[in-house]
């Protein structure tokens, strides 16, 4: 994986945070998870390279209450791919096979995580999302899902609408291009 680090790092301790909002996982949470589910979600396994969509790295830091990273925090992603199918028996298995669909990385000591995937698309009913689990040791922290800052979809999105205020700009985040293709940047505050 070609390297661009943003210096996205878990913020400095301080007073307590607002952690992050919490969202259903959804119906598409693997049932079974892929052999290949590393940070890079456009190499599955020994297939070709997804060449689909729009490459995109999303990366942050993993963070507690009082902004201190929480070094060994494992982050997975899913979502879907550019023609809206997920990697799963209740969307029909009709997701692209070059297209991981699902990734798990370890959040190293300043909390850092990265994932390259794609810039993630509407699909019916719902507006670009990606979903987002943290775990730490056998404990799942937080499940959420991250938005795309400005996409119109997000109005007419039943879930981002339920959110307040505070707590659509903590999960809508810009996509803004870069070198390598889109970037965005995602801290998450749990309770750990």
């Amino acid at each position: 994986m070609p390297a661009l680090w943003l210096g996205a790092r878990a913020q400095a301790p301080g007073p307590r945070r607002m952690p992050t909002p919490a969202q259903t996982e959804g119906p598409f949470y693997p049932v079974e998870f892929p052999k290949d589910s590393d940070g890079d979600l456009l190499h599955n396994g020994t297939l070709p390279a997804y060449a689909g969509g729009q490459p995109a790295w999303v990366e942050g830091s993993v963070s507690d209450l009082a902004g201190r990273p929480v070094a060994g925090a494992q982050v997975e992603i899913w979502q879907c791919d550019e023609h809206g199918h997920y990697h799963h028996p209740g969307d029909g298995n009709r997701a692209d096979a070059a297209f991981q669909g699902f990734g798990r990385v370890t959040v190293d000591s300043d909390g850092r995580y990265r994932f390259r995937t794609i810039k993630p698309v509407p699909y019916a009913g719902r507006t670009p999302h990606i979903h987002v689990k943290v775990k730490l040791d056998r404990r799942e922290l937080l499940t959420t899902q991250l938005y795309v800052a400005g996409d119109p979809g997000n109005a007419r999105d039943g879930l981002w609408r339920r959110l307040d205020e505070a707590a659509r700009q903590a999960v809508t985040v810009p996509f803004v291009r870069g070198p390598q293709g889109w970037q965005a940047q995602f801290p998450i505050v749990v309770e750990a």
